[in-house]
């Protein structure tokens, strides 16, 4: 059955809750010869703009009822859109008219639902039940119907409709595909968030029963990991990407799997500095070198010299512009893989360009956006946690030494602190004065870590001498502390809740160190 067998009139319904773009759209399909059928607001906002527009109720005979819970869920609408070549004479017997687009997004459940002062009554008034009925229905029949969810695809829509008269079999169905996917996300969104509640009582914080996130592709890349694993970058389907996901390259090769992930922790790492310019450098997920400074390109000098060798091939983060100057120092110090800031000056593009192998991505630390659960894979199942996004300041810690730090001595504990949870466990860092001096990452020993932190310095030509040490975890013995103390550091800062706390805490007295307990554990996998 094609759009004319039935009748000469073509219907297009249009019900969205998105309604950019819907005006111009509108109007287009008028100019085609399209009826269009609409109902609420959609309807009120396409009268207002002078279109002539046919109400669901005047063409299916029967009044909106119950406050408009039901208007769309009638047989000659869902006939109208699930009617087939073969169902032509049922159709004509009940005086049912053949839909042929089908416009629709849903109620903005997500929109009501994330604000706090959202009751649950209010959240399930926001449950549409006609919109997600008509998607379905229109992308099952996507043979005859075209289901259009993203006012995206609007522009595309009506170029094919002005050129042929129609749209394609082939973009029916990833109309149909990207319809389901939407009603899919939809559902995802209700259950988990009717599984936070019990009755009337809210439980925000509970994890949900039911955990459906959804992704969609942004670009298939030319291998995982290693070459021979298929691998793709998906981005979650909302409306503001965030983090390494909003990123804009500028320069450069593809991105790879491992530059994506290293980009994104280099990324995650520098969004903890936003008074003075920083700097990170990350190598296989973990931070090598971390610097602030005055300048950009003295937090990068100091981050570079904390591991030159492990910066070599590395992704460098930066909280703010770079500038020509930088750009020069990172192009004479290393080959770098990627750089990211939130900004590039003209010189600094310029000077990349002898690079071009260099990709340069531009996107902000302040785009991280909330991300309140990580969830990683498991066989056969599926972890989920809140983010680690816990920040200690200086009255949340406790002083457990004879010895209280100085002044100094806290900005680098602190300093020191923020570089740790962002290491793999378990993790040692060294800093002083601002900048790493040796980072310790992914060891099955603390100890080790801590010696690994100090041989990275020394190679380094970097001095440990009252330095600060920061764990992320409590040392369960106090080899750690005397690892530390033949380094030269002068304060230590760990969570504590060691059985051995006490003979921990005496190594340190012992050798004059300060240290302080924060409570909090930054374990990271």
């Amino acid at each position: 059955m094609t759009q004319s067998e039935q009748s000469e009139e073509r219907f297009a319904l249009l019900s969205v809750s998105d309604k950019t773009g819907l005006i111009d759209f509108a109007r287009q399909l008028t100019s085609l010869g399209y009826t269009l059928l609409s109902t609420g607001g959609t309807r009120t906002q396409l009268t207002d703009a002078g279109l002539e527009v046919t109400g669901v109720s005047e063409h299916t005979g029967f009044d909106e009822i119950m406050g408009g819970r039901v208007k769309t869920l009638h047989p000659k609408i869902h006939g109208g859109i699930l009617g087939r070549p073969q169902d032509l004479e049922v159709m004509e017997n009940c005086d049912i008219p053949p839909i042929d687009l089908v416009v629709v997004n849903l109620y903005p459940f997500e929109a009501v639902t994330t604000d706090p002062d959202c009751s649950l009554s209010l959240a399930i008034e926001n449950i549409d039940i006609g919109g997600p009925a008509m998607v379905r229905a229109a992308a099952k029949n996507h043979q005859r119907v075209t289901v259009v969810v993203d006012p995206g695809d609007y522009t595309a829509i009506a170029r094919d409709l002005n050129r042929h008269g129609n749209v394609s079999r082939e973009e029916r169905f990833r109309l149909a595909t990207r319809a389901f996917a939407h009603t899919a996300r939809y559902d995802g969104l209700v259950a988990a968030y009717l599984s936070r509640h019990s009755g009337t009582q809210q439980q925000q914080d509970d994890l949900p029963v039911y955990f459906t996130p959804q992704f969609q592709i942004r670009q298939e890349l030319r291998y995982g990991e290693n070459p021979h694993q298929m691998a793709g970058f998906y981005i979650e389907s909302s409306v503001d990407p965030s983090g390494i996901a909003a990123a804009r390259q500028l320069q450069g090769k593809e991105l790879s799997y491992n530059n994506i992930n290293d980009a994104d922790a280099a990324l995650e790492c520098v969004s903890q500095f936003e008074q003075m310019p920083a700097c990170v450098i990350v190598k296989h997920a973990n931070p090598c070198g971390v610097a602030e400074a005055e300048d950009n390109t003295q937090a990068y000098l100091n981050a570079f010299a904390t591991d030159p060798v492990s910066s070599f091939g590395g992704i460098i983060a930066f909280n703010q512009q770079v500038n020509a100057d930088t750009a020069a120092a990172i192009i004479d110090k290393q080959f770098v893989e990627v750089v990211i800031a939130p900004r590039f000056s003209d010189g600094a593009i310029e000077c990349f360009a002898s690079k071009p192998n260099v990709r340069l991505l531009r996107s902000s630390a302040a785009e991280q956006g909330p991300q309140a659960q990580h969830y990683q894979r498991v066989s056969g199942g599926l972890l989920l946690q809140q983010k680690d996004d816990l920040l200690v300041a200086r009255e949340d810690c406790q002083c457990v030494s004879d010895r209280q730090p100085t002044e100094q001595e806290w900005q680098d504990l602190l300093f020191a602190w923020r570089v740790a949870r962002m290491v793999k466990s378990n993790a040692i860092v060294y800093a002083s004065g601002g900048r790493t001096l040796g980072v310790g990452a992914g060891q099955m020993s603390r100890v080790d870590s801590a010696r690994i932190a100090r041989w990275k310095a020394e190679d380094a030509g970097l001095s440990l001498k009252g330095a600060a040490m920061a764990s992320d975890a409590f040392f369960p013995f106090r080899d750690g502390i005397d690892t530390a103390q033949e380094a030269g550091i002068g304060a230590v800062i760990q969570p504590g809740g060691s059985m051995r706390d006490a003979q921990v805490i005496d190594a340190a007295n012992e050798s004059g160190m300060a240290m302080v307990f924060t409570g909090i554990r930054h374990f990271r996998h």
